[in-house]
Protein backbone atom coordinates (compact mmCIF):
# COMPACT_ATOMS: atom_id res chain seq x y z
CA UNK A 1 0.00 0.00 0.00
CA UNK A 2 1.07 3.51 -0.93
CA UNK A 3 2.01 5.84 1.88
CA UNK A 4 -0.75 8.25 2.28
CA UNK A 5 1.16 11.72 2.80
CA UNK A 6 0.14 15.00 4.21
CA UNK A 7 1.07 16.70 1.23
CA UNK A 8 -1.05 14.34 -0.60
CA UNK A 9 -3.74 14.29 2.31
CA UNK A 10 -3.33 18.66 1.61
CA UNK A 11 -2.91 18.65 -2.16
CA UNK A 12 -6.34 16.65 -2.67
CA UNK A 13 -8.07 18.75 -0.36
CA UNK A 14 -7.02 21.76 -2.64
CA UNK A 15 -8.20 19.85 -5.65
CA UNK A 16 -11.71 18.71 -4.20
CA UNK A 17 -12.91 20.64 -1.65
CA UNK A 18 -13.30 17.92 0.75
CA UNK A 19 -12.44 17.33 4.29
CA UNK A 20 -9.08 16.00 4.70
CA UNK A 21 -10.30 12.66 7.10
CA UNK A 22 -12.09 12.05 3.68
CA UNK A 23 -9.18 12.50 1.94
CA UNK A 24 -6.70 10.63 4.05
CA UNK A 25 -9.89 7.49 3.53
CA UNK A 26 -10.33 8.16 -0.11
CA UNK A 27 -6.23 8.27 -0.75
CA UNK A 28 -6.37 4.84 1.03
CA UNK A 29 -8.69 3.41 -0.96
CA UNK A 30 -7.16 4.91 -4.11
CA UNK A 31 -3.82 3.41 -3.24
CA UNK A 32 -2.52 7.18 -3.05
CA UNK A 33 -3.52 7.76 -6.46
CA UNK A 34 -4.94 11.37 -6.62
CA UNK A 35 -6.91 11.29 -9.82
CA UNK A 36 -8.16 7.91 -8.24
CA UNK A 37 -8.89 9.63 -4.87
CA UNK A 38 -10.51 12.40 -6.45
CA UNK A 39 -13.25 10.38 -8.40
CA UNK A 40 -13.76 8.40 -5.40
CA UNK A 41 -14.83 11.55 -3.45
CA UNK A 42 -17.09 12.70 -6.12
CA UNK A 43 -18.80 9.47 -6.22
CA UNK A 44 -19.43 9.52 -2.65
CA UNK A 45 -20.89 13.21 -2.75
CA UNK A 46 -18.30 14.27 -0.29
CA UNK A 47 -16.10 16.87 -2.04
CA UNK A 48 -17.66 20.36 -1.66
CA UNK A 49 -20.37 19.46 1.53
CA UNK A 50 -17.46 17.57 3.39
CA UNK A 51 -15.16 20.67 3.26
CA UNK A 52 -17.29 23.28 4.53
CA UNK A 53 -18.14 20.84 7.69
CA UNK A 54 -14.80 21.23 8.51
CA UNK A 55 -15.10 24.62 9.32
CA UNK A 56 -16.70 26.35 12.47
CA UNK A 57 -20.62 28.03 11.66
CA UNK A 58 -20.86 30.76 14.46
CA UNK A 59 -23.11 33.39 12.15
CA UNK A 60 -26.25 32.62 10.59
CA UNK A 61 -29.66 33.28 11.55
CA UNK A 62 -32.22 32.86 14.62
CA UNK A 63 -35.77 31.94 12.90
CA UNK A 64 -38.60 32.22 15.08
CA UNK A 65 -42.71 31.36 13.84
CA UNK A 66 -46.00 31.38 15.46
CA UNK A 67 -49.11 29.42 15.53
CA UNK A 68 -52.17 29.92 17.81
CA UNK A 69 -51.16 29.03 21.67
CA UNK A 70 -47.65 27.68 20.16
CA UNK A 71 -44.15 28.98 19.12
CA UNK A 72 -40.95 27.85 18.38
CA UNK A 73 -37.47 29.43 17.98
CA UNK A 74 -34.80 27.68 15.79
CA UNK A 75 -31.20 28.61 15.19
CA UNK A 76 -28.97 27.58 11.87
CA UNK A 77 -25.52 29.08 11.25
CA UNK A 78 -23.37 29.35 8.93
CA UNK A 79 -19.51 30.75 8.94
CA UNK A 80 -20.28 34.10 7.55
CA UNK A 81 -22.50 37.13 8.14
CA UNK A 82 -22.72 37.31 4.57
CA UNK A 83 -24.75 34.19 4.02
CA UNK A 84 -27.73 35.29 6.34
CA UNK A 85 -28.18 37.92 3.57
CA UNK A 86 -28.79 35.01 0.76
CA UNK A 87 -32.47 34.16 -0.06
CA UNK A 88 -31.91 30.57 -0.54
CA UNK A 89 -30.31 30.37 3.21
CA UNK A 90 -33.12 32.82 4.44
CA UNK A 91 -35.84 30.59 2.77
CA UNK A 92 -34.55 27.55 4.86
CA UNK A 93 -34.52 28.84 7.80
CA UNK A 94 -37.85 29.97 7.56
CA UNK A 95 -39.23 26.72 6.52
CA UNK A 96 -37.16 24.90 9.07
CA UNK A 97 -39.23 27.37 11.81
CA UNK A 98 -42.25 26.03 9.89
CA UNK A 99 -41.32 22.18 9.98
CA UNK A 100 -40.38 22.76 13.75
CA UNK A 101 -43.11 24.49 14.61
CA UNK A 102 -45.94 21.99 12.76
CA UNK A 103 -44.14 18.64 13.61
CA UNK A 104 -42.79 19.42 17.59
CA UNK A 105 -39.40 18.00 16.95
CA UNK A 106 -38.10 18.53 20.19
CA UNK A 107 -33.92 18.85 19.24
CA UNK A 108 -32.23 19.59 16.51
CA UNK A 109 -31.60 15.91 16.05
CA UNK A 110 -35.16 15.44 15.46
CA UNK A 111 -36.13 18.07 13.42
CA UNK A 112 -32.83 17.34 11.04
CA UNK A 113 -35.18 13.61 10.38
CA UNK A 114 -38.30 15.69 9.68
CA UNK A 115 -39.44 15.82 5.79
CA UNK A 116 -38.74 18.91 3.78
CA UNK A 117 -41.50 19.91 1.80
CA UNK A 118 -39.04 20.54 -1.16
CA UNK A 119 -38.31 16.45 -0.56
CA UNK A 120 -35.77 14.71 1.55
CA UNK A 121 -35.36 15.25 4.52
CA UNK A 122 -34.29 18.78 6.80
CA UNK A 123 -30.78 17.13 7.24
CA UNK A 124 -30.25 16.27 3.22
CA UNK A 125 -32.00 20.08 2.34
CA UNK A 126 -29.31 20.95 4.75
CA UNK A 127 -26.16 19.00 3.03
CA UNK A 128 -27.78 20.30 -0.47
CA UNK A 129 -27.03 23.81 0.25
CA UNK A 130 -23.83 23.54 2.06
CA UNK A 131 -22.77 22.46 -1.30
CA UNK A 132 -24.68 25.45 -3.38
CA UNK A 133 -23.83 27.97 -1.21
CA UNK A 134 -20.33 27.56 -0.55
CA UNK A 135 -20.08 27.27 3.23
CA UNK A 136 -20.59 25.09 6.51
CA UNK A 137 -24.41 25.62 8.02
CA UNK A 138 -25.55 23.59 10.84
CA UNK A 139 -28.84 23.38 12.79
CA UNK A 140 -27.93 23.70 16.20
CA UNK A 141 -30.94 24.38 18.63
CA UNK A 142 -34.49 24.28 18.97
CA UNK A 143 -36.84 25.60 21.50
CA UNK A 144 -40.88 25.69 21.90
CA UNK A 145 -43.26 27.34 24.36
CA UNK A 146 -47.13 26.80 24.39
CA UNK A 147 -50.33 28.45 26.56
CA UNK A 148 -53.21 26.42 26.74
CA UNK A 149 -54.91 29.58 27.04
CA UNK A 150 -53.48 32.91 25.93
CA UNK A 151 -50.92 34.08 23.31
CA UNK A 152 -47.42 33.07 21.90
CA UNK A 153 -45.80 36.56 21.15
CA UNK A 154 -42.53 36.44 18.73
CA UNK A 155 -40.07 39.14 18.48
CA UNK A 156 -36.93 39.59 16.07
CA UNK A 157 -34.55 42.21 17.61
CA UNK A 158 -33.30 43.98 14.12
CA UNK A 159 -34.68 41.44 11.90
CA UNK A 160 -32.76 40.53 8.56
CA UNK A 161 -36.05 39.35 6.98
CA UNK A 162 -39.79 38.66 8.89
CA UNK A 163 -39.09 36.16 11.37
CA UNK A 164 -35.32 35.83 11.23
CA UNK A 165 -32.56 37.91 13.01
CA UNK A 166 -29.79 37.51 15.11
CA UNK A 167 -31.92 37.50 18.16
CA UNK A 168 -35.08 35.84 18.64
CA UNK A 169 -37.48 35.79 21.48
CA UNK A 170 -40.82 34.26 22.12
CA UNK A 171 -43.39 35.17 25.49
CA UNK A 172 -45.82 32.73 26.44
CA UNK A 173 -48.31 34.66 27.92
CA UNK A 174 -51.31 32.48 30.03
CA UNK A 175 -54.57 34.06 30.45
CA UNK A 176 -57.92 35.19 29.38
CA UNK A 177 -57.02 38.67 28.55
CA UNK A 178 -58.08 39.30 25.39
CA UNK A 179 -55.04 39.34 22.50
CA UNK A 180 -55.39 43.43 22.07
CA UNK A 181 -54.19 43.10 26.01
CA UNK A 182 -51.45 40.33 25.29
CA UNK A 183 -50.06 40.61 22.10
CA UNK A 184 -48.70 44.57 23.45
CA UNK A 185 -47.68 43.01 26.66
CA UNK A 186 -46.11 40.64 25.11
CA UNK A 187 -44.20 42.72 22.59
CA UNK A 188 -42.77 44.75 25.52
CA UNK A 189 -41.94 41.85 27.72
CA UNK A 190 -40.44 40.44 24.30
CA UNK A 191 -38.25 43.57 23.88
CA UNK A 192 -36.98 43.68 27.10
CA UNK A 193 -36.03 39.88 27.11
CA UNK A 194 -33.69 40.61 24.04
CA UNK A 195 -32.16 43.48 25.65
CA UNK A 196 -31.52 42.00 29.40
CA UNK A 197 -30.91 38.84 28.85
CA UNK A 198 -32.79 36.76 31.90
CA UNK A 199 -31.04 33.50 33.24
CA UNK A 200 -34.36 31.97 33.55
CA UNK A 201 -37.85 32.67 34.30
CA UNK A 202 -37.35 33.21 38.06
CA UNK A 203 -34.49 32.66 40.85
CA UNK A 204 -35.52 29.12 41.79
CA UNK A 205 -35.43 27.94 38.08
CA UNK A 206 -31.55 29.15 37.70
CA UNK A 207 -28.96 26.32 37.31
CA UNK A 208 -28.18 25.56 40.89
CA UNK A 209 -24.47 25.46 39.05
CA UNK A 210 -24.30 29.05 37.88
CA UNK A 211 -25.32 29.61 41.60
CA UNK A 212 -22.80 27.92 43.22
CA UNK A 213 -20.14 29.77 40.93
CA UNK A 214 -21.15 32.88 41.69
CA UNK A 215 -21.33 31.99 45.95
CA UNK A 216 -17.30 31.24 45.26
CA UNK A 217 -16.86 34.48 43.47
CA UNK A 218 -18.68 36.14 46.37
CA UNK A 219 -17.27 34.26 49.00
CA UNK A 220 -13.72 35.36 47.74
CA UNK A 221 -14.30 39.02 47.57
CA UNK A 222 -16.21 39.25 51.11
CA UNK A 223 -13.37 36.58 52.68
CA UNK A 224 -11.10 40.22 51.63
CA UNK A 225 -13.00 42.11 53.60
CA UNK A 226 -11.36 40.99 57.27
CA UNK A 227 -14.83 41.13 58.92
CA UNK A 228 -16.00 38.36 60.99
CA UNK A 229 -16.67 35.14 60.03
CA UNK A 230 -20.65 35.67 60.35
CA UNK A 231 -20.75 38.82 58.70
CA UNK A 232 -18.87 37.55 55.64
CA UNK A 233 -21.82 35.08 55.69
CA UNK A 234 -24.56 37.44 55.31
CA UNK A 235 -22.12 39.03 52.81
CA UNK A 236 -22.36 36.06 50.77
CA UNK A 237 -25.60 35.21 50.68
CA UNK A 238 -26.54 38.59 50.07
CA UNK A 239 -24.36 39.10 46.78
CA UNK A 240 -25.89 35.31 45.82
CA UNK A 241 -29.26 36.77 46.23
CA UNK A 242 -28.56 39.59 44.46
CA UNK A 243 -27.09 38.45 41.59
CA UNK A 244 -30.16 35.84 41.11
CA UNK A 245 -32.63 38.23 41.51
CA UNK A 246 -30.90 40.72 38.87
CA UNK A 247 -30.27 37.46 36.59
CA UNK A 248 -34.64 35.70 36.83
CA UNK A 249 -36.60 37.46 34.18
CA UNK A 250 -39.56 38.13 36.65
CA UNK A 251 -37.31 39.92 39.72
CA UNK A 252 -35.58 41.94 36.73
CA UNK A 253 -36.60 45.96 36.87
CA UNK A 254 -38.29 46.70 33.47
CA UNK A 255 -36.10 48.43 30.79
CA UNK A 256 -38.56 50.88 29.59
CA UNK A 257 -38.92 52.54 32.96
CA UNK A 258 -35.95 50.84 35.30
CA UNK A 259 -37.75 50.34 38.34
CA UNK A 260 -40.70 47.87 38.20
CA UNK A 261 -40.32 44.51 38.43
CA UNK A 262 -41.69 42.13 35.76
CA UNK A 263 -43.42 40.46 37.80
CA UNK A 264 -44.97 43.62 38.72
CA UNK A 265 -45.54 44.81 34.99
CA UNK A 266 -47.35 41.63 34.01
CA UNK A 267 -49.89 41.80 37.52
CA UNK A 268 -50.53 45.51 36.56
CA UNK A 269 -51.53 44.91 33.23
CA UNK A 270 -53.73 42.22 34.42
CA UNK A 271 -55.33 44.31 37.21
CA UNK A 272 -56.11 46.72 34.38
CA UNK A 273 -57.54 44.50 31.91
CA UNK A 274 -59.77 42.66 34.97
CA UNK A 275 -58.32 39.19 33.54
CA UNK A 276 -55.81 36.41 34.75
CA UNK A 277 -52.52 37.13 32.88
CA UNK A 278 -49.37 34.99 33.95
CA UNK A 279 -45.65 35.16 32.14
CA UNK A 280 -45.86 31.14 31.68
CA UNK A 281 -42.21 30.88 29.90
CA UNK A 282 -39.95 32.84 27.62
CA UNK A 283 -37.27 31.38 24.92
CA UNK A 284 -34.37 33.87 24.10
CA UNK A 285 -31.98 32.42 21.07
CA UNK A 286 -28.65 34.75 20.43
CA UNK A 287 -26.89 34.00 17.53
CA UNK A 288 -23.60 32.04 18.20
CA UNK A 289 -23.96 32.54 21.95
CA UNK A 290 -21.82 30.21 23.11
CA UNK A 291 -19.86 29.04 20.11
CA UNK A 292 -16.17 29.71 19.95
CA UNK A 293 -14.22 29.95 17.16
CA UNK A 294 -11.67 27.93 16.01
CA UNK A 295 -7.96 28.60 15.55
CA UNK A 296 -6.26 25.92 14.55
CA UNK A 297 -2.59 25.33 13.26
CA UNK A 298 -3.35 23.92 9.83
CA UNK A 299 0.10 22.25 9.32
CA UNK A 300 -0.28 19.82 12.82
CA UNK A 301 -4.17 19.42 11.57
CA UNK A 302 -3.05 17.89 7.95
CA UNK A 303 -0.16 15.56 10.05
CA UNK A 304 -2.76 14.34 12.78
CA UNK A 305 -5.39 13.48 9.71
CA UNK A 306 -2.63 11.96 7.77
CA UNK A 307 -1.01 10.26 10.76
CA UNK A 308 2.65 12.25 10.70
Amino acid sequence: MAEITAAAVKELRDRSGAGMMDCKKALTEANGDIEAATDWLRAKGLAAAQKKSSRTAAEGLVGVAVAGTKGVAVEVNSETDFVAKNDQFQDFVRTVSTVALESGAADAEALSAQAHPAGGTIAEKLVANIATIGENQNLRRVAHVEVTEGVVVPYVHNAAAPGLGKIGVLVALEGDAPADVLEPLGKQLAMHIAAAFPLALSAADIDPALLERERAIAAEKAAESGKPAEIVAKMVDGAVAKFAKEQALLSQLFVMDNKTPIADVVAKAAKDAGKSITLKNYVRFQLGEGIEKEVSDFAAEVAAAAGV
